[in-house]
């Protein structure tokens, strides 16, 4: 007998945001910097700054894709031994804290892997996850990863680089939730220019895609985000973030709770100012 799964809440958000003409804005943050709690109180801020869904960040000690700034953001989260568990459970303590955006774990495959990737999707599952990202899965090696997702009712978001070129329209073609469009050539962190091609690229996943398309790598301001509301359904922003949470360490981990609410705001405020102005396509 064949079980019904609910609306992923994902395309419930990008339905929305279509018919408002909105872009998504989509944070990243490393769970577990400076700690477990700090990052609830953190996912809680991202959602009353105007984020309409988030990527919780598994810290990891060979991060492939990531730049300098989110590979110090795990670095400070495993010398406190943060694991996929706990990161994990970091949404199910946001939701009883009022959050109602999407979840999106964004995790590389080896520790997922550890865990058995059964266990790895029953407690997605539990915890509320809408979607996955493991940047290192490639799209040839996916087909179990991408069954438990589909039987679980979450989507499996794909990577596409400008430099996959034939690979393009294969994998947005087999996209769920979204396509994340790296909008840079190297690892994340904070640009002021991105690759020469990006407009063409972009235009080759979105004819190919037939879920939203959204851009990462590099977007760190509401200048970056407008130049790209036009041409995709959502901006990621990651390292510009993560390195705020960086600047603001000394108050985040402060036993006063008045400065531990400063560094949340300032955290709070950055991502408020983040919002593109204009609509998407």
């Amino acid at each position: 007998m064949s079980t019904t799964l609910a609306p992923n809440a994902i395309d419930t958000v990008f339905a929305e945001l279509k018919a408002k003409g909105e872009t998504a804005l989509i944070p990243f943050m490393t769970m577990g910097d400076p700690d477990l709690e700090t990052s609830v109180e953190l996912v809680k801020a991202a959602e009353a700054a105007g984020a309409h869904m988030i990527e919780l960040g598994v810290p990891y000690s060979d991060p492939l894709a990531d730049g300098p700034v989110i590979q110090r953001a795990s670095e400070r989260a495993l010398k406190n031994k943060i694991s996929l568990t706990d990161c994990m459970a970091v949404a199910s303590k946001a939701r009883d804290k009022g959050v109602k955006m999407p979840f999106i774990l964004f995790t590389y495959f080896n520790p997922a892997l550890q865990l058995g990737l059964d266990r790895f999707f029953d407690l997605l599952k539990e915890h509320g996850f809408s979607g996955v990202i493991i940047p290192d899965l490639p799209l040839e090696e996916d087909s179990e990863t991408r069954a438990l997702a589909e039987a679980n009712g979450i989507h499996l978001i794909p990577l596409v680089a400008p430099t996959s070129e034939a690979r393009v329209e294969r994998i947005a073609a087999n996209a769920k939730g979204f396509v994340y469009c790296v909008s840079s050539l190297g690892v994340t962190g904070v640009r002021s220019t991105f690759h020469e091609g990006i407009d063409s690229f972009l235009s080759t996943v979105r004819r190919a895609a037939s879920v939203p398309i959204c851009v990462g790598f590099g977007i760190a301001s509401r200048e970056h985000a407008e130049r790209f509301a036009g041409q995709c359904d959502g901006v990621i922003v990651g390292s510009a973030i993560v390195r705020q949470v960086e600047e603001a360490l000394p108050l985040l981990s402060s036993a006063i709770p008045a400065e531990r609410e400063q560094g949340i705001q300032a955290v709070q405020h950055f991502i408020a100012d983040l919002k593109p102005r204009t609509t998407s396509s």
